[in-house]
């Protein structure tokens, strides 16, 4: 199986050769750009036909979530994890409706940056647990449509959320794979939305990260 191929962008330069010399070294990936320049990202990715992205979420000149916007836009399979010194909840929405498959803060360690990049790369969704934290700490109560579901759907939909897969669901649930996939149909029906990235934004935006 070919490598995805992987461009980093971060403007902080200690930080950024620390991630190309870690992620270029291993066997998992193709490091195929960098640069520490939001408007310079666009013309990178594109140039190198990007599969993946670690990507700061604040550069000079461009607002992250505007950049993400323009990539994603340009290359739909693009899969990309932000990784930020900058955890607002207002920013790290921001990203995540951006189009962001996931978002590790800068205090965490290599490791969960290496687990998220991971979890991104295979088509999941990861989010730091500071994230995590920071964004059920700032959330009063559920979003619209949570009085509808019941409390095994919500155990559902945090898993989920927390990028756990339908087989390693229904083994934490002790309920079978067809029956997790019920609970994930029924859940896209009754908030409105159409893939696991929408479930992954509704359980953010509500606080249920972590909550259960």
């Amino acid at each position: 199986m070919a490598r995805k191929r992987l461009v980093v962008i971060e403007d902080q330069t200690a930080i950024r050769e620390m991630l190309v010399e870690v992620l270029g070294k291993g066997c998992d990936y193709l490091l195929v750009g960098e640069t520490g320049d939001g408007q310079e990202a666009l013309r990178v990715c594109l140039e190198a036909r990007a599969d993946l992205a670690v990507l700061d979420a604040r550069l000079p000149g461009i607002h992250g979530p505007d950049l993400l916007r323009r990539l994603v836009s340009r290359l739909p399979r693009l899969r990309v994890l932000v990784f930020s010194g900058h955890e607002s909840p207002v920013l790290v929405r921001e990203m995540i409706e951006a189009g962001a498959n996931g978002f590790v803060e800068k205090t965490a360690g290599l490791q969960d940056v290496l687990r998220g990049l991971k979890i991104v790369a295979a088509g999941g969704t990861y989010f730091g647990p500071g994230v995590a934290a920071l964004l059920h700490g700032s959330v009063g109560g559920a979003g619209p449509g949570a009085g509808s579901l019941t409390r095994r759907e919500r155990e559902v939909l945090q898993l989920i959320a927390e990028s756990h897969s339908t087989r390693r669901i229904a083994a934490r649930l002790g309920v079978s794979a067809k029956t997790v996939g019920n609970h994930r149909t029924n859940l896209m029906r009754k908030l409105n939305v159409h893939d696991i990235a929408g479930l992954t934004r509704y359980a953010m935006n509500s606080g249920w990260i972590g909550a259960l």
